[in-house]
C-alpha cells in the first residue's frame, strides 16, 4: 500500500494543476524541476566547505560542486555524484541538498557532476562526461583534499544509470579503481520492457509518458537501448564490479529493472545489497520535507557509503 504522505503529495501535486513533465519543453521542465524542490526538500544543511569547479571534458569544461563535511585537509573519501532528471533534466542545485546530506551523513566529499543533457547533448554524451569527471578527480585527488584510492560512484534514476555505466567503464578500463556503488532506484535497461513499467506505468509522479518523453529525448536511435552504455543490464558481464547498495522504490516503473541488476550483480559474485522501500514512488529520497520516510533513505545510504568506503 502507497505510504499516506506519498499519497498526499500526489494529490497536491494534482490539485495544484502541474503540468505532467511530457507536456512540456526541456526548459519548461527543467525550470520547474528547480521550482518544486522548494515545496519537498529540508532546508541544506550547513557545511565548512562548498566549492564551485570545473574539470576537463570531452567537450569542453564540465561545472562540479565540491562538498567536504569536515575543516582541515585531511584526505577524505570521495562520491563522484551524478543528478537525478531523465538525462534531460536536474542540475547541481536539484541534488544541492541531498548531496550535503550524503557528505555530512558518510563522512565524506563529494564531488557533483553537471554532466551534459539532451536533447542538446544526446547519448553518450551524458556517460563519457561522467566517466571524464570520474578520472579527473582522481587525477587531482591531493588538490581536492580527496582519497583518490576511496572513491565511490552514485546516483538517482538517470544518475544511477550513469553510476552503473562508470562502474563497468571504469571495471573494463582497469585503470580507475572504485570502491562502492550507491545505485537509487537507477534506470538500467532502455528498453522499459519489465513488469514494473507496466504495473506502476500511470499515478506514481514517474508515467509511462515521462519516461518515453526522457527516453526520446536522450537516445536518437534504438540500436542504442541494446548498448550497455545506455542499458547496463544488458552488459555481457557484471563481473569484478565494486559492491553496490541498489535502492528501489515500490511504487516506480523503474523498481524491477533496478532488482533484476542487483540480482545480476549477485549471481555475478559481486556484492549487492538490495533494499526496496515498498510504500514509496520514484524520486521519493530528496523529499525529506513532505515524505519522513525519505530522511530514514538519506540515512541509509549514508551509513551504507561510510562503510563502503572505509580503509
Amino acid at each position: 500500500m502507497l505510504h499516506p504522505q506519498a499519497r498526499a503529495l500526489l494529490d497536491l501535486i494534482e490539485q495544484s494543476g502541474m503540468p505532467p513533465t511530457h507536456t512540456l519543453s526541456p526548459v519548461e521542465a527543467r525550470r520547474l524541476y528547480v521550482e518544486r524542490r522548494r515545496f519537498t526538500q529540508p532546508d541544506a544543511p550547513a557545511l565548512p566547505e562548498v566549492r564551485e569547479l570545473a574539470a576537463d571534458g570531452p567537450a569542453g569544461a564540465i561545472p562540479l560542486r565540491l562538498y567536504r563535511p569536515v575543516d582541515g585537509d585531511p584526505a577524505l573519501p570521495v562520491l563522484v555524484y551524478y543528478h537525478g532528471g531523465g538525462w534531460v533534466i536536474g542540475d547541481l542545485d536539484t541534488h544541492d541538498v541531498l548531496c550535503r546530506e550524503l557528505a555530512l551523513g558518510a563522512g565524506c566529499a563529494v564531488v557533483s557532476v553537471d554532466y551534459r543533457m539532451g536533447p542538446e547533448h544526446r547519448f553518450p554524451a551524458a556517460v563519457d562526461d561522467c566517466i571524464a569527471v570520474t578520472r579527473w578527480v582522481r587525477n587531482h585527488a591531493a588538490a581536492l583534499g580527496v582519497d583518490g584510492t576511496r572513491i565511490a560512484v552514485g546516483g538517482d534514476s538517470a544518475g544511477g544509470n550513469l553510476a552503473a555505466v562508470v562502474a563497468l567503464a571504469a571495471r573494463d578500463a582497469g585503470d580507475l579503481p572504485i570502491a562502492y556503488q550507491l545505485l537509487i532506484y537507477p534506470a538500467t535497461d532502455q528498453r522499459r520492457i519489465a513488469p514494473s513499467h507496466t504495473t506502476n506505468a500511470q499515478g506514481y509522479l514517474l508515467t509511462a509518458d515521462s519516461m518515453r518523453y526522457y527516453h526520446d529525448h536522450y537516445i536518437d536511435d534504438p540500436k542504442h537501448d541494446l548498448d550497455w552504455r545506455a542499458s547496463p543490464l544488458l552488459a555481457e558481464s557484471l563481473a569484478g564490479l565494486p559492491p553496490a547498495l541498489v535502492l528501489v522504490a515500490g511504487y516506480d516503473p523503474l523498481r524491477d529493472e533496478g532488482v533484476q541488476y542487483a540480482q545480476r550483480m549477485t549471481q555475478s559474485g559481486c556484492r549487492a545489497t538490495l533494499v526496496s522501500f515498498e510504500r514509496m514512488i520514484h524520486g521519493f529520497l530528496p523529499m525529506g520535507r513532505a515524505i519522513d520516510e525519505a530522511n530514514e533513505a538519506v540515512a541509509m545510504c549514508a551509513d551504507a557509503l561510510r562503510r563502503g568506503l572505509r580503509a
